[in-house]
């Protein structure tokens, strides 16, 4: 018994959508420990130089004073 081609297709479908898929669940959990680590970061800024986090980002774009 041979395999048609259109089953062969449906295979490697099924194996692509499942790479997909993978892939973009590591991509969320990177994403989301980058996010958590930029957290952690802008809050031991705020904890060192007394100021928070939005002006911290504000500081650099209109200057001090």
């Amino acid at each position: 018994m041979t395999s048609s081609g259109s089953e062969n297709s449906w295979y490697q479908d099924a194996a692509a959508a499942q790479i997909q898929s993978e892939q973009r669940q590591r991509a969320e959990l990177l994403n989301g420990r980058a996010a958590m680590l930029g957290f952690v970061v802008g809050l031991i800024t705020e904890a060192i130089t007394g100021q928070g986090i939005v002006s911290q980002i504000t500081l650099g774009v209109f200057g001090a004073g």
